[in-house]
């Protein structure tokens, strides 16, 4: 970062401090008002990016340092540029927060402002996606760290801009079981909010989170195998510990020494599906662990036939119940109920 020069030198030990410090905490980015206001002057400003010392990220923002602009940097640059109240949201906000791993630097940027700023309205920024909200509220401030919105906040931008409901759950789960959140935040942040997509699909999908139901795919494999055929409630997202590393089952009957885990191809964006080849080679060698590995077509259409399979394993490590019919047609789960017409059996338990 260029620090180094005459005008810097002359500064008194204050300004200098906060000059080392502005450009230390921002990446070497530096805001044309910024520039000013440590004392430079316009005409030693320009100089600078004439002479190559500096480079123009955007109108009016520069980086003090020549070379590409790592992922931070950019950040930087775009929230400078994009002025008064302007915080990261949505998956850049992510990235910084650790929700999912940082992009490529020259990825695009995700700013949210104020509903009444236009900071595009008379030239659009480069590599930046502008949105406009009041609904978003930013992160309590900490000095010289990269303004972002509340982690709540992020979450159900998210939510938003998804573009199917399993996809928007996704975001919850991700949140909540890795802990970033809880969801008697994310009910608080809900409420706040005037408008939302889905709404009363989350607030039913979050009763069963705070169970331990953390993503749609599990949602539906709770819902459709496993209570509508009658088999005993596993455990969710249950952690286990094999060489000193923690390991998360999606649904754990520890009784039964049964696993099932689930692969949804939304939750497996930010995954390698490698892991979980090896996670359950772990479950059998470490504990002798039966485990099945279900999709969404297991789960879904194949729902009545998965908890057939799932029953008879339960069954045969111990499991003294028995499966029943679910409402859908022509589920073979279990006899039909006496004292019910045909059709009424076929339909299953209300």
């Amino acid at each position: 970062m260029y620090v180094d020069d005459s005008v810097v030198r002359k500064m008194d030990g204050q300004a200098h401090r906060y000059w080392v410090m502005l450009l230390h905490a921002q990446c070497g980015i530096i805001d044309r008002s910024q520039a000013l206001g440590a004392g430079l002057t316009d005409e030693q400003v320009e100089h600078r990016l004439k002479s190559g010392r500096w480079q123009r990220v955007h109108s009016g923002v520069y980086a003090t340092f020549t070379g590409p602009l790592p992922r931070e940097a950019r950040m930087w640059a775009a929230v400078r540029r994009a002025g008064e109240g302007a915080v990261l949201s949505h998956e850049t906000a992510a990235e910084v927060q650790g929700l999912i791993d940082l992009k490529a630097p020259w990825a695009t940027i995700d700013i949210t402002v104020p509903g009444h700023r236009r900071p595009v309205q008379h030239e659009p920024i480069r590599g930046v996606v502008i949105h406009r909200s009041d609904q978003s509220r930013p992160q309590l401030p900490i000095t010289w760290k990269l303004p972002r919105t509340r982690i709540e906040d992020t979450v159900l931008d998210l939510v938003t801009a998804s573009a199917t409901f399993p996809d928007a759950y996704s975001w919850i789960s991700r949140a909540v079981s890795r802990e970033f959140t809880t969801v008697e935040m994310l009910r608080a942040g809900i409420e706040a909010r005037s408008r939302l997509r889905w709404r009363g699909k989350l607030a039913r999908a979050l009763a069963d989170n705070g169970k331990g139901i953390h993503f749609e795919l599990e949602l539906r494999y709770a819902r459709d195998v496993e209570r509508a055929h009658g088999l005993p409630q596993a455990q969710r997202q249950a952690r286990h510990v094999v060489g000193g590393k923690a390991h998360y089952r999606d649904n754990w009957y520890a009784e039964y020494r049964v696993c099932v885990e689930l692969d949804g191809p939304t939750f497996h964006r930010y995954e390698q599906a490698g892991r979980d080849k090896r996670r359950d080679n772990l479950n059998l060698a470490a504990d002798g662990v039966q485990t099945f590995r279900f999709g969404p077509l297991e789960v879904n259409d194949g729902a009545c036939e998965s908890a057939v399979m799932v029953a008879a394993t339960l069954r045969r490590n111990g499991w003294p119940g028995s499966p029943r019919r679910c409402r859908r047609r022509g589920c073979a789960a279990g006899p039909p109920r006496t004292g019910k017409s045909a059709s009424e059996a076929a339909r299953g338990p209300a």
